[in-house]
Parts: C-alpha cells; sequence; structure tokens
C-alpha cells in the first residue's frame, strides 16, 4: 500500500471519528431527555448520569397524555395548525415559484427582489401592526392569526423559483402547443416534476410550524387554544418544574418531526442540492 493511500485512509478515518463524537455530542442532550421521561423524579439528576434508568417509569407519558394536562387538545391543535400551514405553504410558494421563473409579465425581476428584501425585515418588529390588525379584523385569540402569516413564505417563493428554473422552457412551450393553458402546464406538467423541492419546503414549514412559540405566545390567550410549546408550560408552577413529565412530553412532541424528516430525507437532500440552498 502507498503512502498517499495511507495517508487517504489516515484523514478518511480521522475525519469520520471526529463526525462520529460530533454526532454524539448533539444527540446526548436528546439521549438524556428519553432517558429522563421515563424515570422517577429523584433520579433524573443523578451523578454520574444513568442513561438506562434502574425502572422504567411508563405512568410518565400516562399522566401527560391524562386529563389534568390538556396535552392531547395542544397535540390536536399543533397538528390542526401546522396541516393547515404546510398546505397553505406549498399552494401558494409554488405558485409564485412558477410565476417568478416561468412567466414574462412587466417588472418580474425587480417584483421578485422586493418580495425576496422583505426577508431583511425581523418578524419580531411586525408582531405589534399584526396584532393591531388581526385584533381589529377579529383573529386574535383564533387559530387563523398562527395559520395566515405561515402561509406565505417568501423562503419557500424563493425556493421553489429556484427549482423552477432548473426546468427546461421547452416544457412549457410544450404544453401551450398542446393548447394547455398556464394552470394545466403548472399543476400537471412542473408539479409533478418539484417533488424534491416540495418535499423540502414541507419538511421546512412542518418544523418551523410545529415548534413555533413566538407567535402563539402573543396571539392565543385560551388554554385550551394552545399548541404543544405553550403546553409545556403547564409543567411548571410555583412549586417548580416536573421534569420528568416534561421530558415525557417533550419526547411525544417530536416523534412526527422525526417521523416526517426519516420518511422524506431522501428526497430533502435532492430538493436541497438542486434549489442552492446547499
Amino acid at each position: 500500500m502507498t503512502k498517499r493511500r495511507l495517508n487517504a485512509r489516515f484523514v478518511k478515518t480521522a475525519v469520520t471519528s471526529a463526525m462520529l463524537l460530533l454526532a454524539v455530542i448533539i444527540l446526548s442532550p436528546f439521549l438524556w431527555m428519553l432517558s429522563a421521561s421515563f424515570k422517577i423524579q429523584a433520579e433524573v439528576f443523578n451523578y454520574p448520569i444513568e442513561w438506562i434508568p434502574s425502572t422504567f417509569n411508563l405512568r410518565n407519558y400516562g399522566t401527560v397524555w391524562g386529563e389534568k394536562y390538556q396535552f392531547a387538545q395542544y397535540y390536536w391543535n399543533t397538528i390542526k395548525i401546522t396541516v393547515i400551514t404546510v398546505i397553505g405553504s406549498l399552494l401558494t410558494s409554488s405558485l409564485a415559484g412558477f410565476a417568478f421563473a416561468k412567466l414574462k409579465f412587466k417588472g418580474r425581476d425587480i417584483l421578485f427582489l422586493l418580495y425576496l428584501a422583505t426577508m431583511i425585515i425581523p418578524s419580531q418588529i411586525l408582531l405589534v401592526p399584526r396584532f393591531i390588525v388581526f385584533d381589529y379584523v377579529g383573529l386574535v385569540n383564533t387559530h387563523m392569526s398562527i395559520i395566515l402569516p405561515g402561509i406565505f413564505s417568501v423562503i419557500g417563493t424563493f425556493l421553489m423559483r429556484q427549482f423552477f428554473m432548473t426546468i427546461p422552457g421547452e416544457l412549457l412551450e410544450a404544453g401551450k402547443v398542446d393548447g394547455a393553458g398556464y394552470w394545466r402546464i403548472y399543476w400537471q406538467i412542473f408539479i409533478p416534476l418539484a417533488k424534491p423541492a416540495l418535499v423540502s419546503l414541507l419538511i421546512l414549514t412542518f418544523t418551523w410550524t410545529w415548534n413555533e412559540y413566538e407567535n402563539p405566545l402573543i396571539f392565543l390567550r385560551d388554554t385550551s387554544l394552545y399548541t404543544l410549546p405553550l403546553g409545556l408550560t403547564s409543567f411548571v408552577d410555583e412549586n417548580g418544574t416536573d421534569y420528568t413529565l416534561m421530558m415525557a412530553a417533550s419526547v411525544s412532541a417530536l416523534v412526527p418531526l422525526i417521523v416526517i424528516v426519516a420518511f422524506f430525507q431522501k428526497w430533502f437532500v435532492e430538493g436541497i442540492s438542486n434549489t442552492g440552498l446547499k
């Protein structure tokens, strides 16, 4: 074996070991959370850490999903808001991306740049004017105050436009020759080809909406309307924090995210690589 091959193998082994160590460090908090969700309160902060509980306390999950904490209601609220937001975002972003990428109209590029420039405005600056508008039209303390802002995504429009730009324009012209209108070309030709980009946007929007804390905190008042991030505060009271219940609730809240990412991982990587967001 040549010296160059030995050096290459050494570098590969070193990089792999470093990545493995980094992965263990990143996963450690999640493993501790999973372990703590099966412990009793007195064992949570034992040192050294007991990664495998001496006795598995499944009652934590039963308590979390019981009637006392309304966790099932928070779960349903989050699912409803997330599903509607994801579907709306996929529709509006793909339509806008198609228009900015393939339709020719006066001021198209300038309009897209202005739309893209809104990303530099911190979302916190818009909270007060948005609250005033939503309060005026009666949307405060409703789920629509969370759904409506999430449906329209600048990043989603940019991602879809970048993907549609990679699709040959000849497909659009061929559709016109066959007598198809823009809607049919969009729905029957471009959307089937945009599965990777749509999956990428689905995962990003799902994650952002599922973990959204700030907007529900501002716009929702009734506890029956709370989402999971707000619902986790139910396990904190004047007597302290029940970490075992909070960890059990956190594990339950993470399951849909893990399932979505694991199921769509292949298309997600492809979509990111094809839309310039590497």
